[in-house]
């Protein structure tokens, strides 16, 4: 097997699965050489691709504070300014370019005047992570090149595109199952239009496990929220125990 691909799903503070993940590949000698990702899939997958090892990447993911005070943004449109977050992935990613990266990275974020969904995998590196991870609404649109980005989950929150024409063969990890409700559950209407949105997602990311050698899709994670900063280590070894349970019962084909 000559490439081997891992998409990375987004997810918000689900994202420390994807550290696990990376920790079972580390133990089972399973190094995929091409990464796609959005949303937090991206900044995982930005620092992985850079070769930072997963116990660094799990502390970085720890010792960030998302909502500090300093983050604030002051008019403009969101709660938490995106240019408040450069400094804290330049200390990981002191380049800023996808030519200084160890694997090809492939990063997805949504255009938000134009509404399409755009494929970063050149230039500079720092800003399509943030954009890639910007959620509508929390956080401000990113500007680059004089184009202005939100989430790239909002239009493909599993990337598998970019690895098909790139890879032999590709492993996903999706993060973004949604939580199980009653109807007792959606009171409200917007709860109703909020749940028909998330199932719409999911639906679409579902839709293209076949694209996939093997997805790895750790069990209840809809538990948790995607903003819940508080169980980081739980969800760190759901996805852990999840990876290392599949790739046992594959392991023979995914060996580099």
């Amino acid at each position: 097997m000559t490439n081997l691909g891992l998409v990375l799903s987004g997810g918000g503070a689900r994202g420390a699965a994807h550290i696990g993940a990376l920790k079972a590949f580390k133990e089972v000698g399973i190094s995929p050489t091409h990464i796609s990702g959005t949303s937090v899939g991206a900044i995982v997958g930005a620092l992985y691709a850079a070769g930072i090892p997963w116990a660094e990447i799990l502390r970085f993911f720890k010792s960030t504070s998302i909502f500090h005070a300093k983050r604030f943004a002051f008019n403009k449109p969101g709660f938490l300014d995106t240019e408040k977050f450069y400094d804290d992935l330049k200390v990981l990613l002191p380049a800023d370019n996808f030519d200084a990266l160890k694997k090809p990275l492939f990063i997805t974020a949504t255009n938000i005047i134009t509404g399409k969904l755009k494929i970063f995998s050149k230039g500079q590196l720092i800003k399509p992570v943030i954009a890639s991870a910007s959620f509508p609404g929390v956080f401000t649109p990113t500007e680059i090149n004089g184009s202005h980005y939100i989430d790239g989950g909002i239009l493909n929150n599993f990337p598998v595109e970019p690895l098909q024409k790139n890879c032999d063969k590709i492993i996903g990890v999706y993060i973004n199952s949604i939580k199980k409700v009653s109807i007792k559950d959606l009171k409200y209407s917007y709860s109703v239009a909020d749940r028909a949105l998330k199932i719409r997602a999911e639906a679409d990311s579902v839709a293209k496990f076949e694209m996939c050698d093997l997805v790895i899709a750790p069990k209840n994670l809809g538990e948790f929220g995607v903003f819940g900063l508080n169980n980081t280590d739980v969800i760190f070894e759901m996805g852990y125990n999840a990876t290392i349970k599949a790739i046992k019962e594959n392991i023979n084909d995914f060996k580099n």
